[in-house]
């Protein structure tokens, strides 16, 4: 069986139990037709770079798996057909990285970073 990485972009009105739904329901057609789900994510709700089916924001999942082809062949159709999934990309890869993704330790940095409250910038005195 070989490697394979799945991002999907959902529909901007679902939620995000129902964006990560959707991402585990894909994940079992995989598992259904022989293959098998290394780990998934969400990357959460994203502006898009242009309007897809008139909307300008998305719900970004990801899949690692180990799969046939057939069975990425299956997911993807019934992707393709489903009504809250707007684009699906599939690449094949020799091995998958551990641990999270570029999009999850980018996140996990921006929540990390100490915030400073707005009074604690310095104030420029005003003449007037």
């Amino acid at each position: 069986m070989a490697l394979y990485e799945h991002v999907f972009i959902a529909r901007q009105d679902l939620s995000n139990a129902q964006a990560e739904g959707l991402i585990e329901h894909l994940g079992q057609i995989l598992k259904d037709n022989g293959g098998s789900v290394i780990g998934t994510e969400y990357w959460g709700l994203k502006t898009l770079a242009y309007k897809i089916n008139k909307g300008r924001k998305g719900h970004y999942g990801f899949l690692r798996s180990d799969a046939p082809a057939p069975a990425v062949a299956e997911m993807e159709r019934l992707a393709r057909i489903h009504d809250d999934v707007m684009r699906v990309l599939t690449i094949r890869v020799d091995e998958h990285e551990e641990g999270p993704t570029a999009v999850i330790q980018a996140k996990n940095a921006r929540d990390e970073r100490p915030r400073r409250d707005r009074d604690d910038r310095p104030r420029r005195d005003r003449d007037n």
